[in-house]
């Protein structure tokens, strides 16, 4: 699913907030999350379930999570 992608929006303290993003950067990739024992986890997978790349945040830190899937339709095809 190229275009898949995630942005983690988290409390940096005295500096305010900062966001990141991970994408799923070549076609059959995908952005998994996982919340565990505190911690958020967001990774890129492959099609197998190997994870490519892995982001980990403290759940208490993160503010906002915003998914943005890749639809499965193109935008210039007719209903």
């Amino acid at each position: 699913m190229k275009g898949d992608r995630v942005e983690i929006v988290i409390d940096a303290g005295g500096e305010g907030t900062r966001t990141y993003e991970v994408v799923a950067s070549r076609a059959g990739r995908r952005v998994d999350i996982a919340t565990r024992r505190g911690v958020v986890e967001v990774s890129e997978v492959t099609r197998t379930g190997t994870a490519v790349r892995t982001a980990r945040f403290m759940a208490s830190r993160v503010l906002a999570l915003v998914e943005y899937p890749v639809s499965d339709r193109s935008a210039d095809t007719p209903d």
